[in-house]
């Protein structure tokens, strides 16, 4: 329960400022245009919190925390007397309305830049792109990938860490091949490898993109060795003890603490023979995994935590940098998740993207509150992802949406007249069953990942 609490929590928070920084896009730009601004809400129903500033503005803080919106004087909806018609929205020219609608995206893809140069001034922690293991029959095992090689870049890409490698590989989806640029094991020489991805397809809920190609970056060692014995938990009756190392189960022998929990979970209530080696002998033992349920499957745990070497030092890395440099990377951040978020949605309206991969608020809500256990440089990464995310979407050509508002304003500039009242309620419509329909598709598949 306080888990759901902290996720809920972190969503309202991060909701909140995106929002804001939003609505403050199109507040402050209305603002220099002359637009009066006659209310500044973050939330919508009932205010819980209000006050008229000095320029007549009246700033909520509203109940139900999803969304926000600035009221502007428009002539459509109010009733104008001629000392108010020059500060009226519809009065603007249609450059001024364009700039004022476009604010709103444009400070989300600002806010994503602060946010990225905040995480290079304070220090981002990151792995260096190693090759751990590479899973045989894979499409990088079909390449020549071998364990050591250093990931330096894909196509013209540099991939200082695994994220970036990540993101890197995401662009390509869809393609027929992709080229890593690597650095051969021990030594100095770079090398080229070029991977057959024509058929390259993968399940985000499952696998990331590195393992689905059969790469296992390297990371800390999990040995076969117990670590932790939970209280009163089945190791302990089974009378498994700190130090143990675990050779075998049913007579078959153990490659790594993996395949361990594997033959655990997936025999909840029955009896297993586990051969452990203590102070050097061999002991067998009777052990009974208890029971319980992950999204609806019965599953074997034994309460026990295994021996863990960690990553030497030499394969973390800090990307900090002074502020110009952190601005210039941010920069580049914020223009590579731009794109990268164009790709996809092209590749979801392609079909190379399917529609399972959309999420809606329970995944946005669960992401914020991970990232926000993480620390703040996690956090702020994703509040700059989400941003991003909520600029581009605003600026779909919907009605309902900034980006139909300017589709809009830009045939009243080539025409030279507005689109008629009628015109627009129709695209009104269709967009907001449009948009309905994509949020509905998102919140069955966040149903679906619970």
């Amino acid at each position: 329960m306080g888990g759901v609490l902290w996720n809920i929590g972190a969503f309202v928070v991060a909701l909140g400022i995106l929002v804001a920084v939003h609505e403050f896009g199109h507040f402050w730009v209305a603002r220099r245009c002359g637009v009066r601004v006659e209310r500044f809400s973050i939330g919508f129903g009932r205010p819980i919190w209000r006050r008229r500033g000095k320029d007549g503005t009246e700033y909520v803080l509203a109940m139900i925390p999803l969304g926000g919106y600035v009221k502007m004087l428009d002539g459509r909806v109010d009733t104008l007397t001629p000392q108010d018609t020059p500060f009226a929205f519809n009065h603007k020219p249609v450059w001024a309305r364009m700039a004022i609608v476009a604010a709103g995206p444009f400070a989300n893809f600002l806010f994503a830049l602060f946010a990225f140069w905040l995480m290079f001034m304070i220090g981002i922690p990151g792995v260096k792109p190693v090759v751990g293991e590479v899973r045989p029959g894979s499409i990088a095992a079909a390449a020549q990938l071998e364990p050591g090689m250093v990931i330096k870049g894909i196509e013209d890409t540099p991939t200082q860490d695994w994220e970036a490698v990540t993101y890197a590989m995401l662009a390509h989806l869809g393609s027929a091949s992709m080229t890593l640029q690597l650095q051969q094991a021990d030594t100095q020489y770079d090398v080229s490898r070029e991977l057959d991805i024509e058929n390259w397809q993968f399940d985000p809920d499952k696998e990331s993109p590195i393992t689905s190609l059969g790469i296992q970056p390297l990371s800390a060692k999990v040995l076969p060795e117990v670590a932790t014995v939970v209280a009163k938990g089945a190791a302990e009756r089974a009378g498994v003890q700190v130090g143990d190392e675990l050779v075998a189960v049913d007579d078959v022998t153990l490659d790594g603490w993996e395949s361990f929990a594997k033959a655990v979970q997936g025999a909840p209530g029955q009896t297993l023979s586990l051969t452990v080696r203590r102070s050097g002998e061999l002991h067998t033992l009777s052990l009974t995994p208890d029971q319980r349920k992950v999204n609806g499957v019965e599953t074997g745990y034994v309460g026990v935590a295994p021996r863990v070497l960690p990553l030497p030092d030499e394969y973390r890395i800090l990307l900090q940098y002074g502020p110009l440099q952190s601005l210039w990377h941010g920069m580049q951040k914020t223009w590579d998740l731009i794109g990268l978020t164009f790709s996809m949605i092209g590749k979801l309206i392609g079909g190379i993207v399917s529609l399972d991969n959309l999420s809606g608020p329970i995944s946005i809500a669960k992401g914020a509150g991970s990232s926000a256990d993480y620390g703040l440089v996690y956090f702020l990464g994703f509040l700059a992802l989400i941003s991003v995310n909520l600029g581009i979407i605003n600026l779909f050509p919907l009605p309902v949406l900034d980006g139909g508002h300017l589709v809009y304003f830009l045939i009243e500039a080539l025409r030279g007249r507005p689109v008629s009242e009628k015109i627009q309620e129709v695209g009104f419509r269709i967009g907001a069953a449009i948009l309905v329909l994509l949020m509905g598709i998102a919140l069955f598949n966040d149903f679906a990942r619970l």
